[in-house]
């Protein structure tokens, strides 16, 4: 069967011919998809039971037919997803079935769940989140590196992931477009006159963001998420899912980390133009520092009990090898946090967090004091040795 897109009715028929659900039980579809590169269909049967059905599209929806894609970041992200799901046990949502020439596959449901996101909007708090997903990133990060990996096995693995489409978009969105009055920029009309007197001028600090680039494009560590944030999340007090790995690629550790972080940052920051009690904020933005204080040490802790452990290699055991490793991580984490921040205040796609607030020159406000604080800790990374500087700062410039 060559490719098309399907619609509701062709996803109802499509599942129940693969025999997840029997030909006579009423089912309801309905495509969910709130992304810029795929088509999601929920299906519910009178059983109860329900699936996901996710297939890519040849294009950027966003942008249309301008901008194409190859339909191979499907496989990529089902593969991705079963190996991280392999690496990470119930952190990452089952995958059943893959179907190549369709470009789609069929998951797990996780509508108990609620996207990290939203219920961060809401000052939700989520006390396993944490320990989580360290989990998931000292797994996922350790076990495909070339500390545990066999050199050939690690190579054979770049080579599978390799996604140069998905790759190129972060490359663009993340690292060149918010340095230059890009036309794929979307800009908020009140920041305009910010960026062009202030922000576009810093010449030193898009070097700053072309260094990190080039460590994205040319340092394939591990195997990565690609795009870690808050909306590519499940949580619920008990539980937390991973999803979305289209962007998985062979790339730097430090990436995913950071920029988890980053987005953490961003609601951090947003509560400075929304109605709430001064109270209610301090406590949320506490909440959120704390959280990102532990993701940091329990993920190095938990990393450097498996490098003492499970390092194959001998010429990576030495502890002052992992102190550098350490080391380069941090700092490349931090420059990672500062970039997600960035990209989000006039990039190509925003954060909710600071879209919601409908007044625009209250939004600018917010969007000038992320900026400001993104530009410090790209411009001064190397200064920060541990993860309490960075929440030390970052309270030092607002709380």
């Amino acid at each position: 069967m060559s490719y098309r897109s399907l619609n509701e009715n062709e996803v109802e028929n499509y599942i129940k011919e693969k025999g997840f659900f029997g030909e006579n039980e009423k089912l309801q579809v309905k495509e969910i998809g709130d992304g810029n590169l795929n088509l999601v269909f929920k299906v519910i049967g009178d059983s109860g039971k329900s699936y996901i059905l996710k297939q890519a599209l040849p294009y950027v929806k966003i942008v249309g037919s301008d901008w194409p894609l190859q339909l191979n970041r499907n496989r990529l992200e089902a593969e991705a997803m079963k190996r991280q799901g392999e690496l990470a046990p119930g952190l990452v949502p089952e995958i059943y079935y893959i179907d190549n020439e369709l470009a789609l596959f069929i998951m797990e449901d996780l509508s108990t769940l609620e996207v990290m996101r939203k219920g961060t909007l809401q000052m939700k708090k989520y006390p396993n989140f944490s320990e989580h997903i360290s989990t998931f990133l000292a797994n996922t990060i350790f076990y495909t590196s070339d500390f545990y990996l066999n050199p050939l096995e690690k190579k054979e693995m770049v080579r599978r992931f390799i996604n140069p489409d998905l790759c190129k978009i972060t490359e663009d969105l993340i690292f060149t477009d918010p340095y230059y009055n890009s036309p794929r920029n979307k800009i908020n009309p009140e920041l305009i006159s910010y960026l062009e007197n202030k922000f576009w001028k810093r010449q030193y600090l898009w070097n700053e963001a072309s260094k990190l680039k080039y460590i994205f494009m040319t340092k394939a560590e591990s195997l990565l998420h690609g795009d870690l944030h808050t909306g590519s999340i499940f949580v619920s007090k008990n539980d937390t899912k991973v999803f979305d790995s289209e962007f998985s690629f062979f790339g730097p550790s430090a990436f995913d980390p950071g920029l988890l972080i980053g987005n953490l940052l961003i609601n951090y920051v947003s509560w400075e133009g929304k109605e709430y009690s001064k109270e209610k904020v301090e406590d949320y933005r506490e909440y959120l520092l704390i959280t990102i204080g532990d993701i940091y040490k329990k993920f190095t802790d938990k990393f450097s009990k498996l490098w003492g452990e499970k390092t194959n290699d001998i010429s990576f055991k030495d502890n002052n090898f992992l102190d550098h490793y350490f080391s380069e991580f941090f700092e490349d984490m931090i420059g990672y946090a500062a970039a997600a921040m960035i990209r989000r205040m006039h990039g190509l796609a925003h954060n909710i967090d600071v879209d919601e607030i409908e007044d625009l020159k209250e939004r600018s406000k917010v969007q000038i004091i992320i900026l400001e604080l993104a530009t410090q800790l790209m411009m001064n990374r190397e200064r920060f040795k541990v993860i309490e500087d960075v929440i030390s700062y970052v309270k030092s410039i607002i709380f």
